[in-house]
C-alpha cells in the first residue's frame, strides 16, 4: 500500500498517511481500531462527511476539495458523532486529535507526496 507525506506550508501533518480509495477501505475507515498503528493519518477519497461511530479515540479532521484546499477543519471530534456534509469537499484527512492545534485553517492548501 502506498504511503504519503502530507504538509501545509512547512508544517508536517502526516509523515506516513494511508489513502482509503476502495469502497471497503472507505466504509471501514478507522472503525474498531485501537489506534493508527503503523500510520499517522487516513485520507478518505470521495468523501464529504464522516461519522465516528465505533471509534475508540478522538480525531482532528480536514475536509478538502479536489485541489487539496481546506474547506473545513474540525478538531477533537469525539466518538459517536457525525459531521455536517460539506458539498464542496471531495475528501477528508483524519488524524489523531491534537495533531492540528489550530495550525490549519480554511483556505490553506495541503501538499501530498507519495513516499514509496
Amino acid at each position: 500500500m502506498k504511503r504519503y507525506l502530507i504538509e501545509c506550508n512547512d508544517l508536517k501533518i502526516c509523515n506516513n498517511a494511508k489513502v482509503a480509495k476502495s469502497f471497503s477501505s472507505r466504509l471501514i475507515g478507522l472503525m474498531f481500531k485501537e489506534s493508527m498503528k503503523d500510520f499517522d493519518g487516513l485520507l478518505i477519497t470521495q468523501c464529504n462527511s464522516i461519522h465516528t461511530f465505533f471509534m475508540k479515540y478522538d480525531l482532528d479532521l480536514i475536509f478538502l476539495n479536489k485541489d487539496y484546499e481546506v474547506i473545513k477543519v474540525i478538531e477533537n471530534m469525539k466518538p459517536w458523532r457525525m459531521s455536517l456534509m460539506y458539498f464542496s469537499a471531495t475528501q477528508v484527512l483524519e488524524v489523531v486529535a491534537g495533531t492540528l492545534q489550530g495550525r490549519i485553517v480554511k483556505g490553506n492548501k495541503l501538499d501530498i507526496k507519495c513516499i514509496n
